[in-house]
């Protein structure tokens, strides 16, 4: 899409529109053709962008995992199986240095969420024009390619967290050990009297902290790559701003596109670890 064709809002606001399919105010479903269609289909619609992005960059994950473990030698390995190996033992590391006790699912887990958030997040380097443009010849209005900079995403991936974090909270401490954590920190008493007294304070206290992790753990991946990619959005627009800007916009583009490889990785290991920590807090018995 071409810059030149919309004014400034109008260009940030095209590419920040989900490919939205949901129910229209007649009754009929479908796919939104403004923002403001999108808007009116409510919490049952679909982004559409988001959920091909994410299943597709999913896919592409677990094949080229499927791809190493069958080529995988022990003899000497190739550049493939080195960087595969290169990152199972950097999960691994990781896992041992923030996760106590013993669950097999933690391991592949902790892979699976920084391999996917990481390609997720690497889409953010694809020129904001480029895929937007050839699937406009196709008809398609909007596209959004970075699955993280929606926060129905990132909620998503913190909820299923904070549902494993409670299932082996409860599997573990029973539901009184769970209940207990709730009811009985961070204020002690020995008086039956006033422990009785401080349930409601407690439960406050540890209700807020228990929601607050998914919550943080979603706005914080949302918010970094949002930011990341208003700033290669507000870029691009130098481009239609005339030689000077455009070439200036370039280099800003180079120096940011470089530094944002950091914040790529590290939000998606900050993810990780993260959901690991907290898979130890479930785990653990107080």
């Amino acid at each position: 899409m071409a810059s030149g064709t919309l004014t400034s809002s109008e260009y940030i606001k095209h590419h920040l529109t989900n490919l939205t399919f949901g129910q229209h105010p007649d009754g009929s479903w479908g796919m939104a053709h403004s923002a403001e269609e999108a808007a009116e289909m409510g919490f049952m619609a679909i982004h559409v962008d988001t959920m091909l992005w994410s299943l597709g960059l999913g896919i592409l994950f677990i094949f080229f995992a499927a791809r190493a473990a069958k080529s995988a030698t022990s003899g000497t390995p190739g550049g493939f199986q080195n960087f595969v190996e290169w990152i199972v033992d950097f999960i691994d590391e990781s896992v041992r240095g923030s996760f106590t006790s013993k669950n097999d699912l933690v391991a592949p887990l902790a892979m699976t969420a920084f391999v996917w958030i990481f390609l997720m997040n690497l889409m953010d380097l694809v020129p904001v024009d480029l895929i937007p443009w050839l699937l406009g010849l196709l008809g398609v209005h909007f596209q959004k390619i970075v699955p993280s900079t929606d926060p129905n995403a990132t909620f998503g991936m913190a909820i299923g967290v904070f549902l494993l974090t409670m299932y082996y909270s409860i599997k573990i401490k029973g539901v009184g050990g769970f209940l207990g954590e709730l009811t009985l920190q961070p204020f002690q008493a020995n008086n039956i009297v006033v422990k009785v007294l401080l349930i409601p304070v407690n439960f406050f206290l540890e209700f807020v902290s228990l929601i607050a992790k998914p919550i943080s753990l979603s706005l914080r991946l949302f918010g970094n790559m949002y930011a990341g990619e208003m700033i290669f959005i507000l870029i691009a627009l130098m481009y239609s701003a005339g030689i000077v800007l455009g070439v200036f916009g370039g280099a800003l583009q180079f120096v940011w596109a470089v530094f944002h490889i950091l914040v790529i990785t590290l939000q998606a290991f900050i993810f990780m670890t993260l959901t690991v920590v907290y898979m130890d807090m479930a785990h653990s018995e107080h």
